[in-house]
């Protein structure tokens, strides 16, 4: 009879590390009505895990595109992009018109193959816990600005990714509310930790939020300054420190008060 031997004992695959988001040397162009437009050239940026990036410059400066490179909705021309999957929130909320609160943020549930029964019992939970309760059935249209953009974001949360790229999420809303959104989303980073890169034309915005700002040159956008905020959250508007930072980065981008 043949020996049996037993079969070597398969080494467990090394589970990856984290990246964040790494982009090197990032140049993207696109055909334009125009012609090429180049929207980035030599693009730098790092988000370590778990860390919040926020990305200030002119209108038309590669900010969106950028975004889109780190969601790998469209490839670097030259350099390279590396980031853990990542989902895009875009500035306006997207929110079905025709559905409820509940189904428009269990969507990222039913994108992945969930059952309607299912994705609604899944983002139930995050209604109270985001101040939603008693809204789960209501029509966007009966939501405030603040309360579309909270069920945006459950919905984006719910895509179970680990990198969030937002991308003006705060535009459209006046500044109380603005205000409001702004002290919930850190409180619920706190919650709930992702790595994030947030588009934004304010920089006031930026400071307050982040623990780094990038600031971007006019197109083709690269990157003239990176600042980090090393202060306590949450962080006061009138603060010294944030005053020095806001004016630092203004002057970055060619601003003064």
């Amino acid at each position: 009879m043949p020996e049996i031997t037993e079969a070597p004992a398969k080494e467990p695959r090394p589970v990856s590390a984290p990246v964040g988001v790494r982009v090197r040397n990032a140049s993207r162009a696109f055909q334009g009505r125009d012609g090429i437009v180049q929207a980035l050239r030599g693009m730098d940026l790092r988000a370590q895990p778990g860390e919040t990036v926020a990305v200030v410059g002119a209108s038309g400066c590669g900010k969106s595109t950028l975004l889109e490179l780190i969601c790998g909705l469209q490839r670097p021309d030259e350099g390279t992009v590396e980031a853990d999957p990542a989902v895009l929130m875009p500035q306006r909320d997207l929110l079905l018109p025709w559905a409820s609160a509940l189904d428009n943020a269990a969507l990222a549930l039913r994108a992945r193959g969930v059952g309607r029964r299912e994705a609604r019992e899944a983002a139930l939970p995050w209604f109270e816990r985001f101040g939603l309760t008693g809204f789960e059935r209501a029509r966007p249209a009966a939501l405030s600005g603040g309360m579309r953009q909270r069920v945006a974001f459950v919905r984006t949360l719910l895509a179970g990714k680990p990198v969030l790229a937002l991308d003006e999420p705060f535009a459209a809303l006046d500044a109380l509310t603005r205000q409001e959104i702004q002290a919930w989303l850190v409180e619920t980073l706190a919650e709930e930790p992702r790595t994030v890169v947030l588009v934004t034309h304010d920089v006031e915005e930026a400071i307050l939020l982040a623990d780094h700002v990038v600031v971007m040159s006019p197109r083709p956008g690269h990157a003239v300054a990176s600042l980090p905020v090393e202060l306590p959250r949450p962080r006061r508007r009138t603060d010294p420190a944030v005053v020095e930072l806001r004016e630092r980065a203004l002057g970055a981008l060619g601003l003064r008060t």
